[in-house]
Order: structure tokens, then sequence, then C-alpha cells
């Protein structure tokens, strides 16, 4: 499948979520009634810099071919089934980490389709345990995924200290991840063939976007998100225009829609009231956004809880674990299903992920205290 292709399909996962989140802004809008001025304050613009100069970073380091290339050669070394699946959820799991959980199934899912074409394997199954492995490595990062991006600017955390608060919960999703590996996959060997058509390597590209990546990151964590985003896109405008054709811009008017709806959401005096009762539930923030996560999706529970909770972290675990369960869980669960078109994959997705959702909402429990 084309990335552009792959992008249109992304389109249309979003679009449902677009129309539902203007269509819910009237109504809001008559309930809380609020101006352009109060709109705008209620959007967190630092992460939409954040997540504008991660978009445009991410798509270059992709079309620059370094980490199709990267990928090809970690996957066909092997020669086991399990081995393969092993390699395929480290690769996308720490991928997710660096260039978040939606690049990195762009990225390992096509992999895994043009494998399943050279020689039989369970090809929906082994989408299905990247589509975990992302959730469970971003979960590490705060560029990892939306949730954490936005938490991380949200409430003023440094870059280390977000990763070292969440690295043990990641790490033991990831490690419940891989002894469930033994479950779904043979040992059985395979004969894997050559690697077929890489992409081509444009090597100006990988340099630019590996050395502008660390730098933006830098600017980010010291409270320049807008202004350092205004100049990853004015360098990508003048040197690769064609990277910016093939973002994904759409998802930052979905940001938007989501800061205003959940922030007037909010503001309704029964919601106000009802959410701190909701606190006094055991776990407090971490379990509300476990649950809230399998209605909502973890982005949206992150955005709508973040006003009424001072623990960051618990909220921050809760959300990650609620990327397991249900496939609305997570947008990246909604990808990989939608670049697999395999009868049955919906049921399959559920048989893996709600057990995960399961042993990582007691993992987190037990390591929270």
């Amino acid at each position: 499948m084309s990335f552009q292709a792959q992008l249109i399909r992304l389109w249309l996962r979003q679009e449902w979520l677009l129309v539902v989140l203007v269509l819910l802004l009237p109504p809001l809008l008559w309930l809380v009634p609020t101006g352009p001025v109060g709109l705008a304050a209620l959007v967190d613009w630092k992460t939409i810099g954040a997540l504008a100069g991660l978009m445009v970073l991410s798509r270059g380091l992709e079309a620059s071919g370094l980490i199709d290339r990267m990928g090809r050669r970690i996957i066909l070394r092997l020669r086991s089934e399990r081995g393969l699946a092993v390699a395929l959820v480290l690769f996308a799991a720490g991928l997710s980490a660096v260039v978040t959980n939606d690049v990195a199934l762009f990225v390992t899912v096509p992999l895994t389709l043009a494998l399943g074409r050279m020689v039989a394997l369970p090809v929906g199954r082994l989408v299905i345990f990247q589509a975990l492995a992302v959730n469970a490595g971003s979960a590490a990062s705060p560029v990892g995924n939306p949730q954490n991006l936005f938490l991380w600017q949200v409430y003023g955390l440094g870059f280390g200290e977000f990763l070292l608060a969440m690295l043990p919960l990641a790490a033991a999703m990831l490690a419940i991840l891989l002894a469930l590996v033994p479950l779904g996959f043979a040992a059985r060997r395979l004969a894997l063939p050559g690697e077929g058509a890489p992409l081509a390597l444009r090597p100006g590209m990988m340099a630019v976007s590996l050395s502008a990546y660390p730098a933006f990151l830098a600017l980010v964590n010291a409270g320049f998100a807008l202004p350092a985003a205004g100049v990853v896109i004015i360098l990508y405008l003048l040197l690769f225009p064609s990277v910016l054709r093939w973002v994904d811009w759409p998802l930052l008017l979905v940001f938007v829609l989501m800061f205003v709806d959940l922030g007037l959401l909010g503001r309704l005096p029964a919601i106000a009231e009802s959410i701190p009762l909701a606190m006094e539930i055991p776990g407090g923030a971490y379990t509300l956004g476990a649950g809230l996560s399998q209605v909502m999706s973890n982005v949206p529970a992150a955005i709508f809880l973040a006003p009424f909770v001072e623990d960051w972290r618990a909220l921050a675990w809760g959300v990650s674990v609620g990327g397991f369960g249900l496939a609305i869980g997570s947008l990246a669960n909604l990808i990989a299903l939608r670049l697999v078109r395999e009868a049955g994959m919906w049921r399959e997705f559920h048989l893996w992920a709600v057990p995960m959702f399961g042993f990582s909402v007691v993992a987190g429990a037990v390591l929270l205290g």
C-alpha cells in the first residue's frame, strides 16, 4: 500500500471524529456561552505547536527511507515466526517512543504486509501485536503519543522527568506483551526470501530530519514549542515541500476542537461537580483515566481529566493503560485495524487487547503502590 493511500485511510478514520466534534460545539456553546477569545484560551497552543513540529519531522524521517531500511534489516535477519513477532513488537515499541505511535504503525504494518506476501504468516495477529506494542512503547516518551505530549506540556514537566516517571509502566506493559508472544506465535522456522524493494534513501532529507529532531525537542522542553514548530515548517517548505503535502494536518484541527469541546464540557456545573466525586473511587485518577479511555479514547480522556487532576503521573499511567482493552481506547488501535482488512480482525484484537488491559491495570496499580 502506498504512503498516500495510508494517509487517505487515516483521514477516513478521523472524518467521523471531526464530524462529532463539530456537531457538539453548538449545543456546548449554548450551554456555556463563550466568545472567540475564551474559546482560543481553551486550546493548549504549546501542545498544538509541539504536535505540528513532530508530525513534520516524523514524516521527514519516514520519507527519507531511513526507518524503512532499518526495519527491513532487523526483520529479515530472523528465521522463526516467534522471533519475527518479538522483533516486530520491539521495533514497533521502540520506534513509537521516538516518532509517535501512529507513524510507527505506518512503518511497521506495511513491512509486515510485504512479508506476508513473501511467506505464510499470521499477518493479522502480527499487526494486532504491533498495535499493542506501540501503545506500550509510546507510553514511555513525552513525544510517543498525543496524550503524553499534552500532559508533558500542560503540567510543565521536564523531558527527563517525564521519561523517568513513565518508564516503569512502559517496561511492565511491554514485558506483559512479550510474555503473550509464545501464546500467539509458533516457533516454526521460516524461509524468508530477499528484502524486496526498499524505499529510496534520500540522504539530504535524512540528515536534516535527524539533526532537527533533537534540536526541536530541546526547544519544546524549554517552552518554545510554537516558534520551533514554525521554524521546522519553514525549513521543510524551503527544502522538502513534498513532505508537508502528506503531513496529517487535519489532526491538528481535531486536537483544537477536542480542547474546545472538552474544555466547555468541563465547565458544565454537573460535570464540574461529579468529577471530583469520581476521583474518590479506588485508584483515583489512575482508575478513572483507564476507565474513561474505554469510552472516549485515551487522548480526549487525558484532555478532559487534566483540569481536575493534580497527580499527573497517575493520570498519565491511567490513560496509557487505557489504550488497551476496547479498540476505541487508542486511535492507534483503529489505525492498525483499518490498515489490515482480514475477516475476524476486530474479534481477535479484543481477544488479546482485553487481557492486556486487565494485566496492565493490575501491574500499574502495583507499581503506583
